[in-house]
């Protein structure tokens, strides 16, 4: 699928001899690729389609492209990612999107997305019907291309001089999932040409059906997965209980239970005591608390309450999309102004994405209201939580609510005008160009109003037997809440009342972009070993985002969910660049070629101020067949808009994030005892209050812009063959990314375990990620700033391996590619007297991944078969687990997916056929309770959630 060696753009033998001058990502000036200083990658159409990638955000996504580090994509509806629910993204050596440039033709694909956190283009938005090639520098590019290409840089060149009509249809089909999860994508292109004008375009449709929880056995019945046979075994079926509640984990959720102060009465099965304030409802119980059974209090496992009901089944394991795009491109020669032709680009996007949750319902009902019967009366369980009007909470029911919905309805606009042609200089062009780009995004999502439950839950009797509002009078329309009942636990509730308290929250985010750029190239002066050629230019781009949440957002009117406040902000930036490549050496004694490059880049933001950055390269063959290059550069980022200006928002998340939760228990870290202990917290500690997790951007905090160095060395082995032998191509890169003040976010989930496992000497307020932890001492509750701050430092390491194979063999040609990624390390820190921690062969961030694939060609076939690796991985270490005595499974196998095709071509039309993941390979499990699981399994984007898929691609040209 994709390559880093010499005659990567085509298949063919004669490729070489049709890439005269054309620019490819990694520089501006006109050359082939054949020995650029820096590793590029080439996903050809061809490729991608044999495959089965039904789209180009697939192919970008996959292991061949990411090296295994994971990426944003639609199983992460359910999570705060940035862009939001249903954007698509791309991040290259495990640096995140915000540190990796997206570019179309080889210009920006502006930012697009929902909510306050859009800073990256959203892979949706390309026109896969249209693009020719994708190009991936896996190299630091800033000096070339501005300041985002820290990491690397990804340009989707489209179709040129495209004529006829073309369409095109496949379909996924997963095997596996119950008939859903499946795909399809329909396109039209066209294009024509004239003496002096061209012009093509396309249009195409893409929807993706909904894979739900239910679809997938490793995520039907979701448990611990402790190991030593420490999971909760269900008393009523002798087995693991699916979606438990423990006090490490945070599988299910607890409901169809209620919660009193401490009471006397009868344990249900599996409980042991006589004292609880978590009950359920039993008919059958006739003493003590009379048609309750208990089911927690004191040394109770809290599995013991209901935790599952069918409904949590219907949430989205992978969410539906429909995306529909429309791209347009033409070009007209004025036979003036040097041979100019003006173009231009035009491309349409609407994406149309939707997840499906699952709710809790804490309901209070305060002490004394008629909606409470009788024999619960004299219960009083805590204080005020919000909704009772400053009287007691009688009686808190844990309601099973059921399915809540979000979506997401974004347009995506972008228009390019340019002209270019001979410069005034023989031999030097001109390209000069505006663009105008403008995402506009409605976000909604499902909540529960809090003004409108504290109305709802204030009744009195309506004189006919049922209840009304108190204050009917002010509230026209309030709904009363319903009496607390064995069905009202259950999640049996009045639709007039849900309609009137659970309501559809609506944002728009809107992100602008004008780019202004100008450039010239061509040949400088002569040199013995040719010409040095030149490339200068300029650019202006001004960003600016817009992000409205809904006003029950905006003011904390959503019950029990996150407050966003508005994100507003603009930038813009000037600058000025130039790149020269010189060719010092050629056909010498040792040296038959040694060409050096070197770019530049000044910056100028309104933000940030200025600063310089430089990159040089070095291309050296001693002989014919051996190749050296490296590079070396800096890179200057200013924060994104999001991370400057993002809304302060509060959010909350489960009590059993607390980490000291229960901390007694054996084989639990020692640090984390010695620093709970120094919090005064017992040894049976429950956080029984939700963890506040506040985010704001950083722009008043002073965050500053990050600085980084990137260093590139590779060896290229093209050794001349006997002509029956074929052709051999070997290659090596060793790279450093080290980044200084890099502007991140931690997760509360990691600041939390880092502040509470680490040195009992270093747990103090002030002293690493317990900086940015606090606990209230009158109820214990947790805060988290989780801000963007400042890292320290933020290092990558690594080798990529490329080798591919070519020979003839009987009718046809055999071609064999592997590609190896190694990640040596993967470290960061926060803080500048932090230590730096490597991440390197942990869950999610593996040590070694790799592809491999052999196709055969012959008259009008081809066949392929391909093989994805990610190597296991484990955190023991890492969170300082014993692996021979800790309860916890952090450990993965090796995961293996197999891919197979075939692909006929005749006159017109092609049609190819295949099997993603052949063998049904399922993710590997870990327990619950260290890393977000989706099911049993680790979130993780390298790995295959649909099960064998087969798919079918027919290309009908006229």
């Amino acid at each position: 699928m994709a390559q880093t060696v010499p005659e990567t753009v085509q298949d063919t033998a004669t490729a070489t001899s049709q890439l005269d001058e054309v620019v490819v990502v990694g520089s501006r000036i006109r050359r082939d690729n054949f020995n650029a200083p820096s590793p590029t990658q080439v996903v050809t159409r061809e490729e991608a389609t044999l495959q089965g990638f039904a789209s180009t955000t697939e192919a970008l996504q996959s292991t061949a492209v990411t090296g295994g580090t994971s990426q944003i994509n639609n199983s992460y509806g359910g999570y705060v990612t940035n862009g939001g629910p249903g954007a698509n993204t791309i991040g290259l050596r495990g640096m995140g999107p915000s540190r990796t440039l997206v570019l179309l033709n080889g210009r920006r694909v502006s930012p697009a997305g929902s909510r306050g956190s859009v800073g990256s283009a959203d892979l949706n938005v390309l026109p896969t019907s249209m693009i020719d090639r994708v190009e991936v520098l896996r190299d630091g590019a800033s000096s070339v291309y501005g300041s985002d290409a820290v990491a690397g840089v990804v340009n989707i060149q489209t179709r040129k001089n495209f004529e006829g009509l073309t369409f095109e249809a496949q379909s996924n089909l997963p095997m596996e999932a119950n008939g859903n999860g499946g795909s399809t994508r329909l396109s039209l292109t066209a294009g024509a040409r004239g003496d002096r004008w061209r012009a093509a375009g396309s249009i195409e449709r893409y929807e993706r059906d909904e894979l739900t929880l239910r679809d997938r056995e490793f995520t039907r019945c979701q448990t611990d997965g402790f190991r030593f046979d420490n999971d909760y075994i269900d008393p009523l079926t002798g087995k693991s209980k699916c979606y438990p509640l423990t006090t490490t984990g945070s599988n299910g959720v607890t409901i169809n239970t209620i919660g009193t102060n401490f009471l006397t009465g009868v344990a249900a099965n599996g409980a042991t005591g006589t004292s609880f304030n978590r009950w359920r409802p039993n008919s059958g119980v006739t003493s003590g608390l009379v048609g309750f059974e208990g089911v927690g209090g004191g040394s109770n496992d809290l599995n013991v309450r209901d935790t599952f009901e069918d409904r949590m089944l219907n949430e989205s394991l992978i969410s539906p999309v429909e995306i529909t795009t429309l791209y347009g491109e033409a070009g007209y020669q004025l036979n003036a102004l040097g041979s100019a032709e003006v173009y231009g680009e035009f491309l349409y996007n609407k994406r149309e994405s939707s997840q499906t949750g699952y709710r809790q319902l804490s309901l209070d009902y305060a002490k004394g209201s008629p909606l409470i019967p009788s024999s619960l009366a004299a219960s009083t369980a805590f204080g005020d939580q919000g909704l009772n009007k400053g009287q007691d909470v009688g009686v808190r029911a844990f309601i099973g609510f059921g399915n809540d919905h979000s979506s997401q309805e974004q347009s995506f606009n972008r228009y390019v005008t340019g002209i270019k042609g001979d410069f005034l200089i023989p031999d030097w062009r001109y390209d000069a160009y505006v663009s105008y780009s403008r995402s506009r995004s409605e976000y909604t999502s499902e909540q529960f109003l809090t003004n409108r439950l504290i109305e709802s839950l204030d009744v009195v009797s309506n004189g006919a037997g049922g209840f009304q509002c108190a204050q009917l009078a002010s509230n026209p329309g309030c709904i009363a809440a319903p009496a607390l009942t064995t069905q009202t636990i259950g999640g049996v509730l009045p639709q007039d009342w849900v309609d009137y308290v659970f309501r559809p929250v609506t944002g728009v985010t809107e992100f602008t972009e004008k780019v202004v750029s100008v450039g010239i190239d061509g040949p400088l002066f002569s040199l013995p070993a040719g010409q040095v050629m030149g490339f200068f230019g300029a650019e202006w781009r001004e960003s600016e985002i817009d992000d409205t949440p809904g006003i029950d957002s905006q003011t904390g009117n959503t019950y029990n969910f996150s407050t966003s406040a508005i994100t507003r902000g603009s930038d813009s930036v000037w600058e000025v660049f130039g790149e020269v490549e010189a060719p010092l050496l050629r056909d010498a004694p040792f040296a038959k070629e040694l060409t050096l490059n070197g770019s530049f880049r000044y910056t100028d933001y309104d933000s940030y101020g200025d600063d310089t950055t430089y990159k040089i390269g070095l291309v050296y063959q001693p002989i014919t067949g051996v190749t050296f290059r490296g590079t070396y550069g800096t890179s200057y980022r200013a924060p994104a808009l999001f991370e400057q200006f993002v809304g302060a928002t509060t959010g909350f998340q489960s009590n059993t994030l607390d980490r000291c939760n229960n901390y007694g228990a054996p084989n639990v870290n020692p640090n984390r005892v010695a620093n709970c202990t120094a919090e005064g917290l017992p040894t049976n500690w429950q956080s029984v209050t939700s963890v506040e997790v506040i985010t704001a951007g950083g722009a008043d905090a002073g965050l500053k812009a990050e600085t980084s160095t990137n260093m590139t060395v590779g060896l290229v082995l093209q050794p001349t063959l006997p002509e029956s032998w074929g052709d051999l191509a070997f290659a090596v890169d060793y790279y450093e990314i080290e980044v200084e003040n890099g502007v991140s976010r931690t997760g509360a989930g990691q600041i939390l375990t880092r502040c509470y496992d680490s040195n009992p000497g270093d747990f103090s307020a002030d002293a690493g990620f317990c900086r940015l932890v606090e606990r209230n001492p009158a109820n214990g509750q947790l805060t988290v700033h989780d801000s963007y701050v400042n890292l320290a430092t933020d290092n990558v390491k690594g080798l990529d391996y490329t080798l591919r194979y070519r020979k003839d063999v009987g009718p046809g040609t055999a071609l064999f590619n592997v590609a190896v990624s190694q990640y040596t390390e993967i470290s960061s820190k926060l803080f500048a007297d932090d230590p730096l921690e490597d991440f390197k062969g942990m869950i999610d961030n593996p040590e070694f991944t790799g592809t491999a694939d052999v196709s055969y060609a012959w008259d009008k076939w081809r066949l392929r078969y391909g093989v994805e690796w990610i190597q296991g991985m484990d955190s023991y270490a890492y969170y300082e687990e014993d692996p021979a005595t800790s309860i916890y499974d952090l450990e993965v196998g090796d995961y293996f997916q197999h891919n197979t095709s075939v692909q006929y071509t005749a006159d017109g039309w092609t049609v190819t056929a295949g099997v993603r993941n052949l063998w049904n390979e399922e993710p590997p499990v870990i327990s619950a309770g260290v890393y977000n699981r989706v099911g049993n399994a680790p979130l993780y984007s390298g790995y295959d959630y649909l099960g064998r898929t087969a798919f079918v691609n027919l290309t009908k040209s006229f």
